[in-house]
Parts: C-alpha cells; sequence; structure tokens
C-alpha cells in the first residue's frame, strides 16, 4: 500500500460484487482513476451457480467475479482485497480507511456492499443456505421444481414466496412456525393446495448431505427436499455512517435510499446493486452499477469543466 494514499482516485467503489464491478468497468472504460476496495465475502458464494443471467446461465458465482475483476483490470482500473473499516469526508472528497491500515482518497464513492441475509436461528437452515435452503424461485426455483418444497413463515414475504414457488411444484407445504395466518392469506394457500404445518420448527433433518426434512417442536419430521425460507436483508451500511449513509427500514430489512440514478442524499455518494434495491438479481445489480457508473462520470465530467471554464476566467481576468 506504499504512497497509496497521495493518489486521488476519480471514484472509489466499495464493494467487488456484480454491482460494484460493473461500475468498475464502465468507470475504468471511460478512462477514470477507479479502485474497487473488496473484502471477498460475495453473498452468492454458496451457489452453486448464477441463474437467469443472459448467455451466462449456470456460471459459478465465483468464476462470474474472476471475469469481472480480469475486465476491470484490463481496462486500466485497480481492484484491492482488503476490508473497509471506516469512511470520512474530505475537501476533495473522501477518505476510505482499511482494516490493514490503508487509506485511499477519491472524489467520488459508489458504495456497492450488497447485503446480509439474517436468518432464523434454527439448527441446519445456515449450512443449507444456497443449497437446498433458497430464498428465490428465480435464482433457484427451476433446480428444485417438482420436488418437496416447504416454504418457513419468517415475515410478511413467506405467504408471497409460498405463491412463487407452488408455480414450481405440485407439492408444496406452508410451515407456520408459530406466525399467525389471517383468513385471506389462509384462504389462499388453500386455494392452491398448499397445506399449512402448524407447529414451531426445532430443526432441520440432513442425510448424506442432504435436506431430509423439516423437524417441528413436538419431534414430528415432515419430509421436504427443498426448503425456501426469506431472509432479513439488511443492507451492508455501517462503514459509511460518518458520513451520513443511514440505512432505511423495510419490511423485508433495510436498504440505502437513492434516486433512480443512484445518486444518495449525501453529495458524491452513489449506491448500486442490493444495497439499495433487495430484490435485485446478479444481471439487475450490474445494469445498476453500470448505470450509476455512467451518471458518476457525467458528474465528474460537469465538476471538470466548471474547473476548466473558471481557470479560463482567471487567466483572462490576469491579463
Amino acid at each position: 500500500m506504499v504512497g497509496q494514499a497521495e493518489i486521488m482516485r476519480d471514484v472509489i467503489v466499495v464493494g467487488g460484487g456484480a454491482a460494484g464491478l460493473s461500475a468498475a468497468l464502465t468507470l475504468a472504460r471511460s478512462r477514470r482513476r477507479v479502485t474497487v476496495v473488496d473484502a471477498g465475502t460475495p453473498r452468492n458464494a454458496p451457489a452453486e451457480g448464477v441463474h437467469g443471467l443472459l448467455a451466462l446461465d449456470g456460471l459459478s458465482p465465483l468464476e462470474l467475479l474472476k471475469r469481472g475483476r480480469d475486465e476491470v483490470t484490463r481496462y486500466g482500473g485497480e481492484i484491492i482485497s482488503a476490508e473497509v473499516s471506516d469512511v470520512s469526508g474530505t475537501s476533495l472528497g473522501f477518505a476510505v480507511m482499511m482494516r490493514d491500515g490503508g487509506v485511499l482518497h477519491g472524489r467520488r464513492l459508489l458504495i456497492a456492499t450488497g447485503l446480509v441475509d439474517e436468518l432464523p436461528d434454527i439448527p441446519g437452515l445456515r449450512e443449507r443456505w444456497g443449497r437446498d435452503v433458497l430464498h428465490c424461485p428465480y435464482c433457484h426455483g427451476w433446480e428444485v421444481r417438482d420436488r418437496g418444497i416447504g416454504v418457513l413463515a419468517t415475515g410478511p414475504m413467506s405467504l408471497h414466496q409460498a405463491l412463487l414457488f407452488r408455480q414450481l411444484s405440485n407439492d408444496v407445504r406452508f410451515f407456520s412456525n408459530d406466525h399467525d395466518l389471517g383468513d385471506q392469506d389462509r384462504a389462499k394457500l388453500d386455494a392452491l393446495g398448499i397445506p399449512t404445518i402448524p407447529g414451531g420448527v426445532s430443526r432441520l433433518e440432513i442425510v448424506d448431505d442432504r435436506l431430509a426434512g423439516v423437524r417441528l417442536a413436538d419431534d414430528r419430521i415432515v419430509e421436504v427436499e427443498a426448503l425456501a425460507v426469506a431472509s432479513r436483508l439488511v443492507a451492508r451500511a455501517e462503514v459509511f455512517a460518518r458520513i451520513g449513509i443511514q440505512p432505511t427500514a423495510h419490511p423485508a430489512g433495510s436498504f440505502i435510499a437513492a434516486d433512480p440514478t443512484g445518486r444518495t442524499a449525501v453529495p458524491g455518494v452513489w449506491v448500486a446493486g442490493n444495497s439499495t434495491d433487495l430484490s435485485a438479481q446478479v444481471g439487475a445489480a450490474a445494469a445498476d452499477g453500470a448505470r450509476a457508473a455512467a451518471h458518476i462520470n457525467a458528474d465528474l465530467v460537469a465538476e471538470d469543466v466548471d474547473r476548466a471554464v473558471a481557470r479560463l476566467s482567471d487567466a483572462e481576468a490576469s491579463r
């Protein structure tokens, strides 16, 4: 990291997932000095493949990121493997501090840190996450089509999740997990032939490294081959608190608010991907990063032009 602190980047991107790398690629191709700081903890790492991504369906998430990093560096972008510990404002933009002691300075900041899936504290759930414990029917539904699918009630999105997975299998059951179901919600499940399993869930049953069933609090075991769980989706925003970035509460978790271009309420700060759109799949996150990058570049161009005009005016005035 020798000399890193003395270099002024045009843009620092915090987060090296689909949104961050897509933004960096767009900025690097616009000949911007851009650095991506990535902690190396992608949310979709447990999944075998990325699905629904045109022309790349089924590609390993880690391979997708490797290709993205290669493309960014090919155009002169920089990628640093580090964890950001704090961000502060400066007279010229922002200072990004890392846990290893390094400091980067940039004129603009793009937040692409994604989100964290907070799961119920049920033994076996986290270990199977991204494998046969799923959350998104568009990301994983085809892979479990026609199987026995359970849906675990965790909050307001669980009923919607059950209705979506019913499109993929005739064998779907809803585990209430001691959550109350209103008459209208129960009527929807009944109309689609989705049985409701009452009682709390104590743990998952795993046999030969595969989900075999759900054990209830009364020790009954209900066989399922996949379990859909609506996690609480929480934006990774803590390190940006000092510059005024605060997450906005959402029924499903929290996100960082921004306008349609990704510009936040904090001058000079943009956000892209799951940090601001909780439902974005990989393709949408990548598109979001490219859109934000284009607006960041336009903002920098406008600033550079204003400075050039001011310099010219000052030069003419001094003649």
